[in-house]
């Protein structure tokens, strides 16, 4: 039986393997890698304060995190399947690791998280 997600281990744990899915899905993962150029190892705690915060109300991430959305999206536009394909992978990962109410919160946010994300990229025209 699967545990509900409970600790910041946890949160690291599921972002890892989320992270892992999302590079070896070549509809998405150019963002990261080729526009982005993000630096993993140094991503994944930033991601994991933020999710921290989200679940947890924890006071670990003070950034905004739109900012880099928004430039991300300047440099390659950001389509509704990339938030379609993001959010496969994250409901996918989430619920192949955990179940509970956290599980369930995490995925509800991440799909409040991409309507929004969405939202502001529509208003930018």
């Amino acid at each position: 039986m699967k545990k509900d997600i409970e600790s910041r281990e946890d949160i690291t744990r599921l972002m890892e393997t989320f992270y892992d899915r999302l590079l070896a899905d070549p509809a998405i993962s150019y963002l990261f890698t080729d526009v982005a150029m993000i630096d993993m190892p140094a991503h994944i705690p930033i991601i994991v304060d933020f999710w921290e915060s989200v679940l947890f109300q924890a006071d670990t991430y003070h950034k905004n995190a739109m900012r880099p959305h928004m430039v991300l999206h300047g440099k390659s536009a950001l389509t509704k399947t990339h938030f379609d394909t993001w959010l496969a992978h994250f409901r996918g990962t989430v619920e192949d690791m955990f179940a509970g109410e956290k599980a369930f919160q995490a995925i509800e946010r991440a799909n409040s998280i991409a309507t929004l994300m969405q939202i502001k990229i529509k208003q930018l025209g």
